[in-house]
């Protein structure tokens, strides 16, 4: 397979907003509009397109193995996935949780002092391995994945890092390895959540309903702002985005928990239970 980097496209909010304005500025530049007009929306790109570089600046850097992993995950060609002759799932570059979201995780595991952390949706692995090394000798990641080509892409990117033996790969459906955990008795200081969108409710009921997640555990939960479908009107919501919708509601409706929405990347849900 010939491979080649690409380039990742605008999947967040903040990202669709910087490119829309940054089209709104080349537009005016030719246009008679009022110096006012063309002043305020630049300013206004000028502030959104300068909030991730600067993040990104700030925020601790990655380690040698994330950048790597980042590296070796953009220069897969993702559109020519296939397994058995059919394209198991539509799977891209942009799934990555990438490196101030994995850094973010990464202090949450410190903050919660958890050693046990199940990952539902691990993809290449950057979150799994970014969390992974915040986790002590003796920590345990278990990280459901459906595909196994992805799964054997970051089980081969774990063994470079001296984390990656803290992590524990599952292919199969994350519902299927979820009820197994559960029969297990098995359960888990950290959650999360990054797989299909369809399936969150599912994921969530499961966790609060067996005793997956440790009676002072955390739920965290990805992709909760979906490129802004949830909280735009509904018809120009996707699936994915109605599915989000209908998580983030049954989640504020849910008496059994507390929960807060960060506006990190694609929308990050932090939920305890009370």
């Amino acid at each position: 397979m010939n491979k080649k980097e690409n380039t990742a496209r605008p999947v967040t909010p903040l990202s669709i907003l910087v490119e829309d304005l940054h089209r709104a500025v080349q537009m005016l530049s030719d246009a008679k509009v009022p110096a006012e007009l063309a002043a305020a929306v630049q300013k206004a790109y000028d502030l959104a397109a300068g909030i991730e570089p600067y993040v990104n600046k700030c925020s601790t850097g990655e380690s040698p193995a994330l950048a790597a992993l980042a590296a070796k995950t953009a220069s897969e060609d993702w559109s020519k996935r296939f397994s058995d002759g059919a394209l198991v799932r539509q799977l891209e570059q942009e799934m990555l949780s990438g490196h101030v979201e994995g850094q973010t995780l990464k202090m949450f595991v410190y903050m919660t002092g958890a050693k046990r952390i199940l990952e539902i949706g691990m993809f290449t692995g950057y979150s799994a391995l970014a969390m992974a090394e915040a986790l002590p000798e003796d920590g345990l990641m278990v990280a459901c994945e459906v595909d196994e080509y992805v799964a054997n892409f970051a089980k081969t990117c774990f063994q470079e890092s001296p984390h990656g033996s803290k992590i524990a790969v599952k292919v199969a459906p994350a519902l299927e390895t979820m009820r197994q955990l559960a029969d297990a008795s098995e359960s888990f200081d950290l959650v999360f959540i990054d797989a299909d969108k369809s399936e969150y409710v599912d994921y969530y009921n499961l966790l609060l309903d067996t005793g997956l997640l440790a009676p002072k555990g955390f739920i965290c939960v990805d992709n909760t702002l979906l490129q802004g479908l949830p909280y735009l009107p509904p018809a120009q919501r996707t699936a994915n985005g109605e599915a989000i919708a209908r998580f983030n509601q049954v989640v504020a409706d849910d008496p059994r928990v507390e929960q807060v929405i960060l506006p990190l990347r694609d929308g990050v849900t932090l939920i305890r239970r009370k």
